[in-house]
């Protein structure tokens, strides 16, 4: 077990399995076929992301450096948390992008959907933690890997 403090962007705490990327999120990419063809499982649509690639995304703890690619990024988040779509949270090692900050912070507070942000964990964060493993969300954004 170990510990790791980061930054709170959308509080509240929540226990999860995780999901690991070690490169950038394509929001997008990933979420772009399981809006469009209604996969229950959210799996990741994103081919160049080898990590995430057909893995269930829906109520993981989705662990990454930063997200990637379009400008639609944060309306992208917000739409898969207004449709119940989402992670469990969202843990970056690197400090949030703007687009992803804004949907993520968006959806905290026009949808119903609770999904904690956690970013600023450190690439320590992101070699310790695996696949699988089991994660927990604090308020004050201290995150245990189990």
């Amino acid at each position: 077990m170990k510990q790791f403090q980061g930054r709170v962007i959308v509080p509240g705490g929540c226990t999860a399995e995780a999901l690991v990327s070690h490169g950038g999120f394509n929001t997008l990419a990933s979420y772009q076929m399981a809006l469009m063809f209604g996969d229950k499982a959210v799996k990741c649509g994103d081919q160049n992301n080898p990590d995430l690639y057909k893995q269930p995304m829906l109520g993981k703890a989705l662990c990454l450096p930063q997200t990637i690619g379009s400008t639609t990024g944060g309306m992208v988040l917000y739409t898969v948390c207004a449709l119940g779509k989402q992670p469990a949270c969202m843990l970056f090692s690197m400090p949030i992008d703007s687009l992803a900050a804004s949907g993520a912070i968006l959806s905290d507070v026009w949808t119903d959907s609770k999904m904690p942000v956690v970013d600023d964990l450190g690439q320590e964060f992101l070699d310790y933690v695996q696949t699988g493993m089991t994660v927990t969300v604090g308020e004050n954004g201290l995150v245990t890997v189990e």
